[in-house]
């Protein structure tokens, strides 16, 4: 029978029975893929896997191995609606040097099925280290797997993560994290870099570069590597400051002394503050103080809160010190702007009748 559109189909068979063998391959990968995960970051990996595994762009899983794996058998859907078919069942997960769990859209987070769980803690108690891609870290925790591990989420996720899950630091500062026996990854293109530093460390670094260059990606980035996040009307090229600035960006309602943020990234207060004074000639306090207002006036513009309120969720003391600080940066008061933007709102609204 033909496969249904939208569908992927591996070589193997759906009725396939799991059968233990060994791999000549260098790396060998498990994926575990929950209800509608996020098709990117599946594929970024997998292609990576795929053009290291071969001569060329053969695709043949010679240094390489993967698999999708299924309690089931049952085709998967994405959250694009295209679906992926497993290739094997559960069985021994010591066969894998490693098992990725590949998350999905967060309205569908509702955990893996106790086929899953009872699979992948077997792996961990036997040393198998466990991936979660986007936010397939999400799913580890609630499985019970990330105690004492650090996990890396995408900064769009950041504020979700804090909201539903307890007992877990989230990191959104990198584009992954090798903690040992766990390894997180933000999704998206980080997947493909995550991807490649395994196949470095497994295959070759000639193999991790070939891969990534067939798919038009820059050279490896390392874990470190700062994510991209929302516009803060700063820019700058400095990994230490763009990290410094996401790390900002993340805990405006409680602002961190330049102190703490330099200590959060492994760095000394002096070597800090004389990155930011070259790529942005402002000291972090300025650079901190100009992101908490940014934010502060979207809000004015594009919500109905109380200043009072905006000024508490900006890191600021009360009203007072907000309005203050804000007259000097934009030579307006909070009400000015908001009432300049409702106008400007209701002349775009009468245009368009």
């Amino acid at each position: 029978m033909d496969a249904k559109v939208g569908e992927i189909r591996t070589s193997s068979p759906a009725s396939a029975v799991y059968k233990p063998r060994k791999s000549t391959a260098r790396l060998s990968v498990g994926f575990i893929l929950a209800k509608r995960f996020t098709l990117c970051a599946f594929a970024n990996f997998v292609d990576v896997l795929r053009l290291a595994a071969d001569e060329g762009d053969r695709s043949r899983p010679i240094m390489c191995n993967w698999n999708v794996l299924s309690d089931t058998m049952s085709a998967i859907p994405s959250s694009s609606g295209v679906s992926v078919q497993p290739n094997e069942r559960l069985g021994d997960p010591t066969k894998f040097d490693y098992l990725v769990v590949v998350g999905g859209v967060m309205d569908d987070l509702t955990g893996l099925g106790s086929a899953y769980v009872s699979y992948l803690t077997q792996a961990a108690a036997a040393g198998v280290p466990l991936i979660g891609l986007c936010t397939g870290g999400f799913l580890l925790h609630k499985a019970g797997l990330m105690k004492g591990y650090r996990c890396c989420v995408s900064w769009f996720h950041h504020a979700d993560f804090l909201e539903q899950f307890d007992g877990l630091d989230p990191v959104s500062d990198q584009i992954f994290i090798d903690d040992g026996e766990r390894l997180t990854c933000s999704g998206g293109a980080s997947s493909a870099h995550l991807a490649a530093y395994l196949v470095e460390r497994h295959v070759g670094r000639a193999q991790a570069s070939k891969s990534l260059h067939i798919m038009i990606i820059d050279d490896a980035l390392r874990p470190e590597k700062p994510q991209p996040g929302v516009s803060m009307d700063i820019s700058t090229r400095d990994p230490m400051v763009m990290r410094a600035l996401l790390l900002m960006q993340q805990n405006i309602d409680t602002p961190l002394s330049v102190a703490e943020l330099a200590k959060r990234m492994g760095h000394s207060k002096r070597q800090l503050e004389r990155h930011f004074r070259s790529a942005l000639g402002a000291s972090p306090q300025a650079a901190f103080l100009q992101i908490r207002l940014t934010f502060a006036r979207h809000l004015i513009e594009t919500t109905d809160k109380l200043v009072a309120s905006i000024a508490v969720e900006c890191g600021f003391c009360d009203s007072s010190h907000l309005s203050r600080m804000f007259r000097q940066r934009f030579d307006m008061t909070p009400q000015e702007v908001r009432r300049h933007a409702q106008q400007s709102a209701s002349i775009g609204e009468a245009q368009a009748a």
